[in-house]
């Protein structure tokens, strides 16, 4: 096995560890067994677990980004566009039938006043999906689909906010009803 095959495992393990049960509910055992590796070769490759938790919101991010291509659909008009990017994550949400809520969220709640590191990153994350769709949200405001007076700024901030809400909701209640209403009934009041 070689030395990135094993970070990869380590990685891998250790997102899906940590979004089930929990930065502070997860050992460094829980993440080397979970990868099928020694528990010597953590530290091979990851300086703590703190280190592996910047690691895993950097991978969560990167798998989330797949998402993306929905917002630069040009077939469809911006804020349809949007609607479809938030309802493929709900997708991703009802896939793990509302259980784990989002990582980003989870650690933010979690982690926050716990690991300095950690939230940076989180910081970094929430400013880097917002970046994600501000120019969308200009584009539909240009198009005449969001008012002139809107802050797409602003607006990219609280369609984020809300989302974060509903799937903390979606979690403590294990029912996709929440992000329902997100996308069913918020998200269009937001977008006009």
């Amino acid at each position: 096995m070689t030395r990135a095959n094993v970070r990869e495992q380590l990685l891998e393990a250790g997102l899906d560890t940590l979004h089930r049960q929990s930065f502070n509910g997860t050992s460094v055992q829980d993440i080397t067994q979970a990868a099928g590796v020694p528990k010597g070769s953590f530290y091979n490759h990851f300086e703590s677990k703190e280190a592996l938790g910047v690691a895993v919101v950097q991978r969560y991010v990167q798998d989330r980004r797949r998402h993306k291509i929905i917002l630069a659909d040009q077939s469809l008009l911006p804020l349809d566009r949007v609607r479809k990017y938030f309802a493929a994550m709900g997708q991703r949400a009802s896939d793990t039938g509302y259980t784990r809520g989002c990582l980003i969220g989870n650690f933010a709640t979690e982690l926050s006043g716990q690991s300095p590191t950690i939230r940076q990153e989180l910081s970094h994350s929430l400013r880097e999906w917002t970046e994600i769709l501000v120019p969308v949200l200009l584009e539909a405001q240009e198009a005449g689909q969001l008012a002139g007076e809107v802050s797409v700024q602003d607006l990219a901030n609280v369609l984020i906010d809300t989302w974060e809400g509903a799937v903390l909701r979606c979690k403590v209640e294990q029912s996709g009803q929440p992000l329902e209403r997100f996308l069913n009934g918020t998200l269009n009041r937001l977008l006009v």
